[in-house]
């Protein structure tokens, strides 16, 4: 399954699309699973990596400084840039900033393995990338929406999902690892544990869809026009993190996690947060959605070309 976990991904969106579709009444049952299915994602990711390593991997002085470049001033960049552009309605203004400016935490470490990029570094990075895009966010939000939009998104959602999908997950691995260390069964569980991430991700991915898709038809005709953007997005951000790349000498395995972490979004994570929004707000969560449908299907891409744009090992 993880040689071809690209083409399991793909169907199990694929799936979800037709049980949204198809039985789009069991969209609440199927919204209740994506919590503790991503919780599960995430104890399985940081569990790959031994906690010494971890640490370790955070001292990677110039490729954290690239990570938080990226993410933090050329992706907000590219984000005015196209907002002005953008539908006036603000749900969908919302949506979109709320996916567009926070970084991925999950399934971009799978791609990156995939695509031969710095993997491990960058799951080092992710609870650093959750609790900066925690505090920014509103900042943000404030920034492009003003006072009574930003006002919208509290606080206390952030630190809940930093404890739920960082804190709780990271705790776990830990435990688990020093279980390893001291017995067989605790390294079974591991190798069990590790072996379950590609089906894990096709679950989370499968529910989300599933879930979202109902929505999808009050709301598609309203969002589609952000198709473009998503797209776009895709493309400028690799083309940005090859010029990061340079000035600061990363090797080609950094510069690719590094054009994975620029391009991929939290749509998963935040969801939640998106679906928690005032009714008015509704069509956030499709935006959301949508730009993840587009993001996956670009992570295709990304497994082919990215290689090709940081050549070498």
């Amino acid at each position: 399954m993880e040689h071809h976990q690209v083409a399991v991904y793909v169907a199990a969106i694929a799936v979800g699309l037709l049980c949204g579709l198809a039985v789009p009444a069991a969209g609440p049952a199927l919204e209740v699973g994506i919590t503790p299915v991503l919780v599960a994602l995430l104890y399985a990711t940081f569990l790959q990596v031994p906690a010494s390593r971890l640490l370790a991997s955070l001292r990677a002085g110039r490729f954290l400084v690239a990570v938080l470049v990226v993410d933090f001033v050329l992706v907000p960049l590219v984000v005015a840039a196209a907002f002005p552009l953008l539908p006036a309605d603000d749900a969908v203004r919302l949506g979109f900033l709320l996916v567009m400016l926070s970084p991925c935490i999950d399934y971009v470490i799978a791609f990156t393995r995939l695509a031969g990029g710095s993997d491990r570094r960058l799951l080092a990075a992710t609870p650093l990338l959750l609790v900066v895009q925690m505090l920014l966010l509103p900042v943000f939000l404030l920034l492009f929406l003003g006072d009574g939009l930003a006002d919208v998104v509290e606080t206390r959602p952030f630190v809940e999902a930093f404890v739920v999908f960082i804190v709780v997950p990271l705790a776990l691995a830990w435990a688990t690892q020093a279980w390893s260390a001291r017995r067989r069964a605790g390294a079974v569980v591991t190798e069990r544990v590790e072996a379950a991430m590609v089906p894990l991700m096709a679950a989370t991915l499968l529910l989300v869809v599933g879930s979202q898709v109902p929505q999808l038809d009050g709301g598609l005709g309203e969002v589609a026009v952000l198709v473009p953007f998503f797209v776009g997005f895709l493309v400028v951000m690799p083309l940005l993190a090859a010029v990061v790349a340079r000035l600061l000498r990363l090797e080609p395995a950094d510069g690719r996690a590094l054009a994975f972490t620029g391009a991929t979004r939290n749509g998963l994570v935040l969801l939640p947060l998106a679906l928690a929004l005032p009714d008015a707000f509704a069509v956030a969560a499709v935006v959301m959605v949508l730009q993840t449908l587009v993001e996956v299907t670009g992570m295709v891409v990304y497994v082919r070309v990215i290689p090709r744009l940081f050549p070498g090992r």
